[in-house]
């Protein structure tokens, strides 16, 4: 996508912050409105994870066929539309259907399964592009997994209500004062952790080719897609709090490699170990949120999460595209690497006090 908006259409590479922040940024509210929606129609996730996979199959016909940068904005946004339509119900059906003791593994192997379509997709562009055939046309080929996706999700069932579960109750509101201090904690994270587009941007700067970029990112996904689902499962046995700070512990050292690469040759370790970062996180900061949130209000935790850290996405990819056009390339990353270091700590801090961790979700399940 960077690649297609900088050299087949002659955008800026401002223009992709602002197409990616933006995009991000009108899902926003969407996110939150469809988690509580969904817990509010009786709890069902799958209308709107439906929608939101058929949204973003539309938007990436629109990408295909842009002949200008502004279409490719409307089609991400369609394509974000989507997204923020399906997120949190898929979260909270993930949760629904899942026993907690196995919280982290669930969304860790979803994370993996997710991931290892990220693995194909950029294997599959390399061998076009390699065949002669121009971005525009391996953008188009992108589309028919995304109508592939409407149908094998017809043998998705929603999870049984779980009517006897009473929904939380707590001061200040239906969700625990335990989610809001998880929510500012990825807020911060989330707010020097812009789009990967400048990750790949940033290779591309460091002298790499754009096949060798493609094959970097796909050796990221590679290492995601392992590392996930084993992550999760260990995130059930011991502290969550412990996975993730290692994995915001390497976001850190990774952004800041990025920052004073002194070549292409540091973007493969780069990006290697920037997979075991994003294995830590991504599914195990869900499970995270699900163990604050034990009652019937967890699409509408689900959707503020995912808005919140949306919205930063959408501060943090527009201000790295300003960093990267007006300060250096290297900037948005010593940014990313700021804020990493400021979540971290709070992570610390927190997880510190009594009560938090482990316990908070009950005995770790034997091994």
């Amino acid at each position: 996508m960077p690649l297609f908006l900088t050299v087949t259409l002659g955008a800026p590479v401002a223009a992709v912050g602002l197409i990616e922040g933006v995009a991000e940024g009108i899902a926003v509210g969407l996110r939150g409105a469809a988690g509580w929606l969904s817990d509010r129609w009786g709890e069902r996730r799958l209308p709107w994870v439906g929608g939101g996979y058929g949204g973003s199959a539309v938007g990436r016909i629109v990408v295909a066929a842009a002949p200008q940068w502004g279409w490719v904005l409307a089609g991400r946004v369609v394509d974000r539309l989507g997204k923020g339509a399906r997120t949190a119900p898929r979260d909270a059906l993930i949760r629904d259907s899942t026993p907690a003791p196995l919280l982290g593994a669930a969304f860790g192997y979803h994370r993996a399964l997710d991931t290892a379509g990220a693995v194909v997709g950029p294997l599959v562009a390399v061998a076009l592009l390699a065949a002669g055939l121009s971005f525009r046309s391996v953008l188009w080929f992108a589309v028919a997994p995304g109508f592939l996706a409407l149908l094998l999700l017809r043998a998705v069932r929603e999870a049984p209500r779980a009517s006897a579960e009473p929904a939380v109750a707590t001061e200040g509101g239906p969700l625990p004062r335990g989610f809001w201090i998880v929510l500012a904690i990825w807020f911060v994270f989330s707010l020097g952790n812009s789009s990967d587009v400048f990750l790949l941007l940033r290779a591309k700067e460091l002298g790499l080719g754009t096949t060798m970029v493609v094959l970097a990112y796909a050796a990221y996904n590679v290492v995601y897609s392992g590392l996930s689902w084993p992550l999760g499962a260990l995130s059930d046995r011991h502290r969550r709090e412990l996975v993730l700070g290692g994995g915001l512990l390497v976001f850190g050292l990774v952004y800041l490699g990025f920052a004073v690469a002194p070549g292409g040759w540091a973007v493969w370790p780069l990006f290697v170990v920037y997979g075991a970062y994003i294995a830590a996180t991504d599914g195990i900061a869900r499970a995270w949120v699900a163990d604050q949130v034990p009652g019937r209000a967890i699409g509408t935790a689900y959707g503020l999460f995912s808005a919140a850290t949306g919205g930063a996405l959408l501060l943090a990819s527009i201000t790295a595209g300003l960093l990267w056009s007006h300060v250096s390339p290297a900037a948005p990353f010593v940014l990313g690497a700021s804020g990493a270091a400021l979540a971290l700590a709070l992570l610390l801090v927190s997880s510190a006090r009594p009560g938090r961790g482990a316990t908070a979700r009950g005995a770790p399940p034997p091994a």
